[in-house]
């Protein structure tokens, strides 16, 4: 409903500003492509405008293995093939016990991330901050809307969301 990579012009006051760190304060940021119409393709890499509302369904469906309220939206095996380790997290720069699936990030190894997320954990987060993740293993997703761009913040989000779960 309120997912798109053209926002209208109806649209358009809804999306958030987007903020940057200058001298210990926050700030407008500007950006170069803040105009209507901006996106000429559609592409993989970014651009792509939602809300928290339409996103936490996404989730749900990927953590449900492609189900959401009873309709089948994506296989089973899309679904498990979509969170598989496909690129080890073996490239360069890369963080160790995160490798790659298909347009997503997986926690191969929760310990040497540093992180509270199950083994398997997959998703993926926004050039501007945001971040949404899927924990098969416990039934969870967490989505993190802001826009801002601060690892620290995710990393955060992602262990506070985990130390929440209660047995």
């Amino acid at each position: 409903r309120a997912t798109t990579f053209w926002p209208s012009e109806r649209q358009w006051p809804r999306v958030a500003t987007v903020y940057q760190r200058q001298e210990q304060r926050l700030v407008k940021a500007v950006m170069p492509n803040d105009t209507l119409g901006r996106n000429v393709y559609f592409r993989g890499s970014g651009g792509l405008y939602s809300t928290a509302e339409s996103y936490v369904p996404f989730g749900i469906m990927l953590a449900n293995g492609g189900e959401l309220g009873g309709v089948r939206l994506l296989s089973r095996k899309s679904v498990e093939m979509l969170g598989a380790e496909h690129v080890p997290d073996t490239l360069p720069g890369r963080p160790p016990g995160e490798a790659y699936g298909l347009s997503v990030r997986v926690v191969t190894d929760h310990a040497a991330r540093g992180t509270l997320l199950s083994d398997g954990t997959y998703g993926w987060s926004g050039a501007q901050g945001t971040h949404f993740f899927v924990d098969p293993q416990e039934q969870l997703v967490g989505v993190l809307m802001v826009q801002t761009p601060n690892n620290e913040v995710r990393n955060d989000f992602e262990n506070l969301v985990a130390q929440s779960i209660v047995d």
